[in-house]
């Protein structure tokens, strides 16, 4: 699987969260470092559950969307009158 990768202002951002969330719920203050470093440690963790999620979510949306085509399509069908 291919490395995840933020864009950098959206990494500094979830650093910060991750920052405030360890403040406000931990009263622990994090450096940069070690908070760059519990978001790389989820993301190694986390990623392959949420990509096969994120997978099945969308073969389920495929499935549906083939069912509703496939309905539609048997709704185009004309009657065909019996010949005597």
């Amino acid at each position: 699987m291919k490395p995840m990768k933020f864009p950098k202002e959206q990494r500094e951002l979830l650093i910060e969260q991750i920052q405030e969330y360890f403040e406000v719920e931990r009263g622990e203050t994090l450096g940069h470092l070690a908070a760059d470093s519990i978001l790389e440690f989820f993301i190694e963790k986390i990623r392959p559950h949420v990509y096969n999620q994120a997978l099945d979510d969308c073969r389920q949306l495929v499935t549906q969307r083939m069912v509703s085509l496939e309905e539609d399509i048997y709704a185009l069908e004309q009657k065909v009158k019996p010949t005597r």
